[in-house]
C-alpha cells in the first residue's frame, strides 16, 4: 500500500491560491492535501512533474510514460474525481458539498528509471480565482466594464457561499459543544451518584461489622 502524507494547505479558501508550491514524492508515496471548500465551488489545479537528472544535477522533464494520478474525496469520503493525467497538466472539479476535501496525488508508475524521487509543482485555485476571465471575455465578447462586473458578481457569490459555510461550521461547532457539555454534566451526576452509593454501602458495611463484633 502506498505511503500517504496529508497536509492542511489553508483554511481561508475564498482567497486561496497556491503559487510556486512544490514537493518531492517517492515511488510508493501518495501526497494528500486537505482543503475546506464551500459547496458548488470550482477548484482548478495545475501541476508539473520533474525528475532529478544525475548528468545535469538538476530536475528535468520526465519521460512521456510518467503521469500523475489525482483523486479527490468529499467530506463524506465519496470519490469526486479519480483520473490519471500526463506528467504536466490541469485537473478541475466542482464541490457538491461543503467541508474538507482531500486531494491526493501519486505517480502512475512503480518502476521509475530515476533516483526514486520526483518533484511535483502544484498550483491550486479555488472559487473565482479558478476562473480564466480572459478566456471568458474572449468567449462572451465582453467589454472591460462588463468583465469587471462579471468578476464582482462572482466575488459576491463566493462571499455568500463562504458566509453560508461559516454559519454551517458555527452551527456544527455549537452542536458539538452542547453535546459535550451534556455528556460532562451527566458524567458528573453519575460520578456523584456512584460516590453516594459507595459511601452508603461502606457505612452499612462498617455498621454490620461493628454490630457483628458487638462494638456498638
Amino acid at each position: 500500500m502506498a505511503h500517504t502524507q496529508c497536509f492542511l494547505l489553508l483554511a481561508s479558501y475564498l482567497f486561496f491560491s497556491v503559487s510556486g508550491l512544490y514537493f518531492h514524492i517517492g515511488e510508493t508515496e501518495r501526497k494528500c492535501f486537505i482543503e475546506e471548500i464551500p459547496d458548488e465551488t470550482m477548484v482548478v489545479g495545475n501541476y508539473k512533474v520533474q525528475a532529478y537528472d544525475q548528468n545535469v544535477k538538476d530536475y528535468m522533464p520526465v519521460s512521456p510514460g510518467i503521469g500523475m494520478h489525482v483523486e479527490v474525496k468529499d467530506p463524506a469520503d465519496k470519490v469526486v474525481m479519480s483520473r490519471t493525467y500526463a506528467a504536466e497538466g490541469r485537473f478541475t472539479f466542482t464541490s457538491h458539498s461543503a467541508g474538507e476535501h482531500i486531494i491526493c496525488l501519486n505517480s502512475n508508475s512503480t518502476a521509475w528509471l530515476y533516483a526514486g524521487q520526483l518533484r511535483v509543482h502544484l498550483d491550486i485555485s479555488v472559487g473565482e480565482h479558478a476562473v480564466d476571465y480572459q478566456q471568458v471575455q474572449a468567449k462572451d465578447k465582453l467589454s472591460e466594464l462588463q468583465l469587471r462586473i462579471r468578476q464582482l458578481l462572482d466575488q459576491v457569490e463566493q462571499i455568500t457561499k463562504e458566509q453560508n459555510y461559516q454559519r454551517y461550521r458555527e452551527e456544527r461547532f455549537r452542536q458539538t459543544s452542547e453535546s459535550t457539555n451534556q455528556r460532562v454534566l451527566w458524567w458528573s451526576i453519575a460520578q456523584t451518584l456512584i460516590l453516594l452509593l459507595t459511601g452508603f454501602w461502606q457505612m452499612q458495611h462498617l455498621k454490620s461489622f461493628f454490630e457483628a463484633k458487638k462494638l456498638v
